[in-house]
């Protein structure tokens, strides 16, 4: 198996410390909301709530949980740092992770109050495999199955059977970790609802075997808690995850179907203002897409990125090739004021893009599809009525280059494309020329050190695009020509 080196963002003492402080501050957050449980549990009477951390044990129990909760928030801390360290630098990170948490424990501490059996537990794990990813769904699972434990354990004024004290860690744990498999890679909306009933009957096994005597006196109330805790933790899950998005700017395969349907706003525009560069998006996302998969990164992501990828072409599109017709207006105009144009369309994109409020990962992408790559054409035709030698940095792009692999892509399917359509090459070694070129000349300009792409990839990329290229430009059947009375067809 090929080993992988990832190169993990630098961090110095202040974010430490800055990680360290908001986990401190959510750490003091969950304190303060079980000291809020138990003002509930004792039916919000102080004098009750006071008696109960007076009697025997209560107050070693009471700093046991507050020790047991700053245990947990450092086994989160190194977690994350050691599994996913630039997830963790960024603050909207730690506070998502959190408040995922909150959220949860919070709800099903309310619906336990009316019947234990009811809570959501898979909400949790729904939301981080949506938000995160499948291994820190179950993490986190396991991480809030725990502290609704401790909350039923330490903070039942009223004391629970045993049984129940342990449905949140059995029930819970088991069902949630059956349903981040179930919804993992569940494209629909209405599939993700349809699994609660899938999530609900363990749940209903699980309740009887705890259960088993009540259950034989009266099973309808527990198969009915069943059945809600399973679609509650659904329907809860859909009516939260478009808040998350929402706030903290994060990609689902929901949001991804919503945003490359051919009716968003941004892609709409693009179809009616630039319709070459929209048919260019469509087939480099084609290829982006192949390309991804070859090499197990997320082709939705993937699609999306390359039908963003050109849209600051929107700001001046008669400048660009595909939405010419015979007039190109880059005749009449300086090199110079050509080579800003023509390299404004990525720093134009990422404006476009966070203008329509789309996720900061295409905002990337459109920044970044070029690179630092020369536009040599306007060089060549500024260094013709210029006697000293020109700096090409003045007629390249800004940058930076590809942070991520799915930004190389991009960088090779839209160049890979262009060149193909331009030449008007169609059979599979010509296009393999083409592509192997352009692969070449941005290995030659550097373009692919800072986002971890293997040499392995780069070949399975270049073998992807020359397949599929070859594909969409093939040449077509010569039909002859038809006379049927008098009128000529082809």
């Amino acid at each position: 198996m090929e080993k992988k080196f990832e190169r993990l963002r630098p961090w110095t003492t202040k974010d430490y410390v800055r990680t360290i402080s908001w986990f401190a501050i959510h750490t003091v957050i969950f304190v303060l909301g079980f000291i809020a449980v138990l003002y509930v549990n004792a039916k919000f009477d102080f004098s009750v709530m006071l008696d109960f951390i007076q009697s025997d044990g209560k107050v070693e129990n009471l700093i046991y949980l507050i020790v047991a909760m700053c245990l947990i928030s450092l086994g989160i801390y190194l977690y994350f740092y050691n599994e996913n360290r630039d997830f963790l630098y960024e603050t909207k990170n730690i506070n998502l992770i959190f408040i995922i948490l909150e959220i949860s424990v919070a709800i099903m501490f309310g619906v336990g109050k009316y019947m234990v059996y009811a809570r959501p537990f898979a909400l949790c794990a729904l939301l981080a495999l949506l938000l995160m990813d499948k291994r820190t769904a179950i993490f986190m699972n396991t991480i809030s199955c725990f502290l609704m434990f401790m909350i039923d354990t330490f903070l039942s004024v009223n004391v629970l059977e045993s049984h129940i004290l342990y449905a949140s860690l059995l029930v819970g744990f088991s069902t949630s970790v059956l349903a981040i498999y179930l919804v993992h890679k569940t494209s629909s909306r209405i599939k993700v609802f349809l699994m609660g009933f899938l999530i609900a009957i363990p749940l209903i096994v699980s309740t009887v075997c705890l259960e088993f005597t009540a259950v034989m006196k009266n099973p309808l109330p527990f198969i009915l808690a069943g059945f809600t805790s399973g679609m509650l933790s659904v329907v809860l899950m859909m009516a939260i995850l478009p808040l998350f998005e929402r706030i903290f700017n994060k990609v689902t395969d929901y949001r991804l179907f919503e945003i490359t349907d051919h009716k968003a706003p941004l892609l709409r525009k693009l179809r009616e203002t630039a319709p070459g560069t929209f048919n260019h998006c469509l087939i480099v996302s084609t290829l982006v897409e192949a390309c991804a998969a070859a090499i197990g990164e997320n082709t939705l992501l993937a699609r999306a990125c390359a039908y963003y990828h050109d849209v600051g072409k929107l700001e001046r599109p008669e400048f660009f090739t595909e939405n010419q017709s015979g007039y190109n207006p880059h005749s009449e105009i300086p090199p110079e004021l050509s080579t800003d144009i023509i390299r404004s369309h990525a720093t134009d994109g990422e404006k476009f893009i966070k203008q329509y409020h789309l996720p900061q990962i295409l905002a990337d992408v459109a920044v970044q599809h070029h690179g630092t790559m020369p536009i040599t054409y306007f060089y060549m035709r500024a260094s013709k009525f210029s006697e000293s030698a020109l700096d090409i940095k003045q007629f390249s792009y800004e940058g930076p280059k590809p942070q991520s692999k799915i930004a190389a892509i991009v960088m090779i399917a839209d160049a890979c494309e262009a060149k193909a359509r331009a030449d008007g090459k169609r059979n599979h070694a010509d296009v393999d020329d083409i592509v192997c070129e352009i692969i070449e000349d941005r290995m030659a300009h550097h373009q692919f050190e800072e986002c971890n792409l293997t040499f392995r990839e780069i070949e399975i990329i270049r073998q992807t695009i020359t397949n599929a290229l070859s594909g969409v430009h093939h040449d077509r059947v010569q039909y002859p020509k038809l006379k049927i009375g008098g009128d000529k067809y082809e």
